[in-house]
């Protein structure tokens, strides 16, 4: 009898299956007949952008202006989990991660492609050589600074902000909650994750299929492969996505950390390259010139539609509307990506840091390489560079030919664009296999492996059969329904924020003072004195316990179930009650110790000091608000200051706008 070995997966049907037909459907019509399946969505893709882009616009300024809200506002120090959550990674490493999710390939393809393209493009033929370069390098910054990364930046707060505040699975249809509720668990939420599965596919599969372009045409311009064939083709994705799957098997905390890492260093030593060889002084004056021109441009280029130009609109579409479009439709992979890496960081921080850190990058590596590329062409190249344009995959390496050591720097590029392509392939397929699985915690390895075999055979039988520019444009398609999705994200958003506030920010009663004046000398003498670890201990064993002990005895008649908890290193003990909600009620005491002031160890007028060291009992909380000295309470009073956090942890859950916050049966019930 044959014995049949089930497969373990954690992937979800509901979620998977639709994805896979949708997915391999759009790529099989897109190979077998590229050119109708191109006309027809270039035709969908052209009638959204002429008579919809205003919905872009005003998508991404929301976007823009929402988030610079949050960082000057009281929601800003809102950390993204538990008031005590430590942020996973450092900060370099966070940083070089969300980078490389972010901007990959792209980077290294348009750095000197846009900017040459937007300075020989006919559009501007009509102005003199320096506004067609300091037009050029605005729009270059337009495209890829604060606008860009706002997209990314929405997407990727409103994950990490539901999953690590609310505990609710890394999904996009947990952003959702405060207005589906429990209907995200069902045919609603599994919409929305097939969304984003396909999106993130279409969007990796046509980066992948361009930087294997790229760096097969560097290849062939060093002499490394005699042509651009398929053939070649075929061995550099099964090369690199091989790479891809062993990075990504390895986890976010090595192959993809570690990648990231090196990718942003080696970027580095680039830019420096080309920094120091090239015209230093020029890039560096032309760098301060173009922030101030971006800054003093910047209302007018994010409102500005050309309606009174109609000879720039077709340009505005072609790459403001399609930037923003391409930038959406990637928002849930890098959105994704970055949430997952992001657990402990404050709201503020997160904005800022993903905001200003990469924008200011991407502005000094476009205009190191964008106004080195335009100051050859008219110094040194006579235009040759101008009339490669049209060519983006040569671009680059003809243009570090005319900086020294060409073949080095032409490899190291080479090797840039593979660290690239494989840290944009294993953090996809990290992501994908999340969005599938509904952020299972413990994957079987051949999912990812699949994900990763799936991705380069799809992205190589679009390049065999000239396919990949229809899936760009399905691509793009898709970005006009998701950014009505982020800004269903920021409503959501909005409304948890206010609650969450509330919620940490509720005032005690006004009804119970725990201090009346009584044994006011044995008060005077605790408020002058100084004690060591032994005596808050005893505190803890006699006062803190029997306080406890007497409300547990009367909960206990008033049919609540209360239970005394005792711990070691910190020594503490708790009173906790039991209820359906992510912070059960807990008002515990620990014993803690802060240092004194030399000041106060020389001063006469207080009684001796040992040591700089004082320990004293500190007040905690179930839901990890700050808590206080209570070395002062008598029995009575500890009781009464129990009750009245008891009174005002009631009070909370009694009310209905409270529930998404305060239900713990959210992660059992989508499961």
């Amino acid at each position: 009898m044959i014995k049949i070995t089930k497969i373990k997966t954690t992937l979800s049907k509901g979620v998977v299956i639709p994805s896979l037909i949708f997915i391999i459907g759009i790529c099989l019509l897109s190979a077998i007949y590229p050119k109708l399946t191109e006309s027809l969505l270039n035709t969908v893709k052209n009638f959204i952008f002429i008579n919809l882009n205003y919905v872009y616009i005003w998508s991404v300024t929301i976007f823009v202006i929402f988030l610079i809200y949050l960082i000057f506002s009281k929601y800003g120090n809102i950390r993204l989990g538990r008031n005590d959550s430590k942020p996973d990674y450092s900060f370099f490493s966070w940083i070089s991660m969300l980078f490389a999710a972010g901007m990959g390939i792209g980077l290294m393809y348009f750095s000197v492609a846009e900017p040459m393209q937007h300075y020989s493009n006919e559009v501007f033929a009509g102005n003199s050589v320096v506004q067609r370069t300091k037009d050029a390098q605005l729009y270059t910054f337009f495209h890829w600074g604060i606008h860009a990364w706002a997209i990314y930046c929405i997407v990727g707060l409103s994950l990490a902000y539901f999953t690590y505040r609310y505990r609710l699975p890394l999904s996009l249809r947990s952003c959702f909650y405060p207005l589906l509720k429990d209907k995200i668990k069902g045919k609603w939420g599994n919409t929305i994750d097939v969304f984003a599965l396909c999106s993130t596919f279409f969007g990796i599969t046509t980066t992948l299929g361009f930087g294997v372009v790229q760096i097969n045409s560097g290849l062939e311009i060093l002499g490394v492969l005699p042509t651009s064939s398929f053939i070649y083709q075929v061995l550099i994705v099964v090369v690199l996505v091989s790479i891809s799957i062993i990075s990504a098997i390895s986890g976010v905390d090595k192959g993809v950390r570690i990648l990231s890492n090196i990718n942003i260093i080696s970027v580095a030593m680039l830019l420096l390259f080309v920094l120091i060889l090239g015209p230093t002084i020029y890039l560096i004056g032309s760098f301060t010139d173009g922030i101030g021109n971006y800054i003093s441009n910047f209302f007018n280029l994010t409102f500005n539609t050309h309606v009174y130009e109609p000879e720039m609109q077709p340009w505005f579409y072609d790459w403001t509307i399609l930037y923003w479009a391409w930038w959406i439709s990637w928002s849930p992979y890098v959105g994704l990506f970055i949430a997952k890496i992001s657990k402990g960081r404050t709201i503020r921080e997160f904005i800022v840091a993903v905001l200003i850190i990469p924008t200011l990058f991407n502005f000094i590596w476009m205009s190191v390489f964008g106004n080195s590329a335009i100051w050859f062409d008219v110094n040194v190249a006579d235009g040759v560079l101008s009339q490669l344009a049209s060519n983006p995959d040569a671009l680059m390496f003809r243009f570090l030919e005319y900086l020294p050591l060409t073949n080095i720097a032409s490899f190291f590029t080479i090797a840039i664009i593979i660290i690239f392509f494989v840290t944009s392939a294993d953090s996809g397929m990290f992501v994908m296999n999340s969005i599938a699985t509904k952020n299972a915690k413990n994957s079987p390895k051949w999912q990812t492996v699949g994900w990763g075999i799936l991705l380069s055979a799809l992205a190589l039988l679009l390049l065999n059969a000239g396919g990949l520019a229809a899936l760009q444009s399905m691509t793009l398609i898709t970005a006009l329904p998701f950014s009505i999705i982020m800004l269903l994200f920021i409503v959501s958003l909005v409304k948890a924020l206010s609650i969450d506030k509330s919620y940490y920010e509720r005032d005690f009663s006004v009804s119970t003072i725990p201090w009346s004046g009584a044994s006011w000398r044995e008060r005077l003498q605790q408020i002058v004195s100084f004690n060591d670890k032994e005596s808050v201990s005893a505190f803890i064993k006699t006062t803190v316990y029997e306080s406890f002990s007497d409300l547990q005895k009367e909960f206990a008649k008033n049919g609540i179930a209360a239970k005394i908890n005792f711990y070691e290193n910190p020594e503490r003990a708790e009173i906790e009650i039991k209820y359906d909600v992510v912070n059960n009620f807990i008002y515990g005491v620990m014993s803690d110790s802060k240092i004194i002031s030399d000041y106060l160890l020389n001063e006469d007028n207080l009684p001796d000091i040992e040591n700089n060291r004082t320990f004293y009992p500190k007040s905690y909380f179930g839901d990890d608000r700050e808590g206080y000295d209570v070395q002062l309470f008598t029995k009575n009073e500890l009781i009464s200051d129990v009750l009245k956090h008891y009174e005002r942890f009631i009070e909370i859950i009694s009310e209905e706008k409270n529930e998404m916050f305060i239900s713990s049966n959210i992660n059992r019930r989508l499961k």
